[in-house]
């Protein structure tokens, strides 16, 4: 196994050149033409001073540059700051900050967010676009001017390769740092645990920012030399339209994504026999419609579990094992799971307790919070803050969650960041931000208010103050005015 991700992504681009990487709006990408893109954008940041250790932000949807910037950004040996596409200007000023990053790759309808912030971005050097506009250095004109060689630098498997942020418990989102060995030891499972080959084809719905939509549907591909199909457009029918006119034959998505697939009406008209199995993960798929899903479409759907802090995949049940409803599978090779209870003692077969995880999949910690990680890695166990029970044959069970957070569509929002802005309006004197069982989101964001007394406000009012602030997902779906938090 290549503990450098960049020596992977060569290894491939070297066995399989003409092999199709990327389709992606009835175009393909071959491993060359990847490799020459992923060198020439390379060239372009070393020219712009990038160098091994500098943190290079990535805001980037799903499409091909992401795929670019990625590994070019490891072949230097920098490291990839991934950043949600929905970030908000508050919330880039923070990230950016502290993530001390030199370089800021994005689109360009997503660059006027960083004029009000950039000029209190002192260490943010550069700011580089996928196209060419006024004041920026685009991915497409590196393509064009620089060399398609590039020279990886010398990398070691515990060097950092990625930074992915994930909601804090005290309302700041904080930086995991994943190495290149972490990663590595993830790009092998799509081979080793689900038997695929150079012929499959995932389905990249989840986005790539995110530590399970890069890990299964970037690195795990590139690595087998397989293929990886992008939409240009998120909805339902393009689903269906993509599994049968590009032949996919595996899709890892979120519930919502498999319920709402449930529910179109329809799938009838399109040919589902290339999908091999389908992943559903980043919350809890209601079990009851595992073998309604099974049934309908004749493809096996495992529920898997992870978390950003390892890299993220954890456990999954197997394609051709036995398998129990509501578990989340078994761990994966290498990886050993525990329940402790609040002494960190380890509990029997059966017994609730917090889930525990070590293995080479466990970040290095929190960039720039060595008291945040000693709370979560402890004599080398990752404590998720996850409730479960294992049973004697090693199936995990999740029970609840120890930790106060919402999970809506795949992605963790910690109440604290949401009260927070909440207590920014005017009008608000207290302010409770709890989670409300969702049929297709797992849970939605629901906000407690106490007004102040002659203050007026509207719940669009406060919805509107939210999304000033923070990312749709976080923001409030409903809202409820209160005369007092008990």
């Amino acid at each position: 196994m290549a503990q450098s991700l960049g020596t992977m992504f060569e290894n491939t681009c070297g066995t399989y050149p003409e092999r199709v990487s990327i389709l992606y709006k009835g175009s393909t990408t071959s491993y060359a033409e990847l490799e020459k893109a992923v060198n020439a954008f390379g060239n372009r940041l070393k020219a712009l001073g990038v160098t091994r250790g500098d943190r290079v932000a990535v805001m980037l949807p799903n499409i091909p540059e992401f795929t670019v910037a990625y590994f070019a950004i490891l072949k230097l040996g920098a490291v990839a700051v991934t950043i949600n596409v929905m970030s908000t200007p508050h919330e880039l000023l923070y990230l950016l900050d502290d993530c001390d990053a030199r370089v800021c790759i994005t689109v360009p309808s997503s660059a006027k967010r960083f004029e009000e912030i950039r000029e209190r971005l002192p260490r943010l050097e550069h700011l580089v676009t996928t196209d060419d506009i006024p004041g920026t250095l685009s991915i497409a004109g590196s393509l064009e001017t620089e060399s398609p060689n590039l020279e990886m630098a010398e990398i070691a498997g515990d060097d950092p390769a990625v930074m992915i942020y994930t909601a804090g418990l005290t309302g700041k989102p904080l930086g995991a740092v994943l190495s290149h060995r972490n990663l590595s030891t993830q790009s092998v499972l799509l081979e080793e645990v689900l038997y695929g080959t150079p012929d499959d084809r995932g389905l990249c719905l989840i986005p790539l920012f995110h530590s399970f939509g890069a890990t299964v549907n970037m690195l795990m591909v590139t690595n087998l030399g397989a293929s990886v199909v992008m939409l240009d457009q998120f909805n339902i029918e393009a689903i269906f339209r993509a599994i049968d006119n590009q032949k996919v034959t595996f899709i890892a998505a979120v519930p919502r994504v498999f319920l709402g697939m449930l529910l179109f009406e329809g799938a009838d008209r399109y040919t589902m026999h290339s999908l091999r199995f389908c992943i559903t993960g980043g919350s809890a798929m209601p079990p009851e419609y595992i073998p309604v899903f099974e049934e309908k479409f004749g493809v096996t759907l495992l529920q898997g579990y992870g978390l950003t802090e390892a890299s993220p995949v954890c456990s999954v049940n197997r394609i051709d094992g036995a398998r129990k409803p509501a578990s989340i599978g078994l761990p994966i090779p290498h990886i050993k799971a525990q329940v402790v209870n609040e002494k960190g003692e380890f509990l029997p077969a059966g017994t609730v307790g917090e889930l525990v995880i070590k293995g080479p999949n466990v970040m290095q910690g929190y960039y720039g919070n060595a008291e945040a990680t000693e709370e979560v890695i402890r004599d080398g166990w990752l404590h998720t803050g996850d409730l479960a029970r294992i049973d004697g044959e090693g199936f995990i069970f999740l029970e609840g969650l120890k930790k106060r957070m919402i999970i809506t569509s795949g992605f963790n929002v910690y109440p604290t960041e949401v009260e927070n802005v909440l207590m920014m309006h005017p009008a608000v004197s207290g302010a409770r931000v709890t989670g409300k069982a969702d049929l297709m989101r797992g849970e939605i964001v629901k906000a407690l208010i106490v007004k102040k007394q002659g203050v007026p406000v509207s719940e669009k009012d406060i919805m509107k103050h939210c999304r000033t602030y923070l990312s749709s997902y976080k923001s409030p779906r409903e809202v409820e005015f209160v005369e007092r938090l008990d």
